[in-house]
């Protein structure tokens, strides 16, 4: 039995799908205007924020 591997690709690979959702991420912030997104950027302060988002818009 032969292990073939190429761990230089999957390396590669690896920081490919790093890079890729960094991206995703980055721009995500950019398109929306937001600083913060979702609950995973900052819960407090998407917390905070929503609220005060209420408050306005009951005003």
């Amino acid at each position: 039995m032969v292990v073939q591997h190429n761990m230089q690709a999957m390396n590669a690979n690896r920081m490919l799908n790093v890079t890729t959702s960094t991206q995703a991420k980055a721009t995500e912030k950019l398109s929306s205007g937001y600083k913060i997104n979702r609950a995973a950027d900052d819960a407090a302060g998407l917390t905070i924020s929503e609220k005060m988002r209420k408050q306005i818009k009951g005003l």
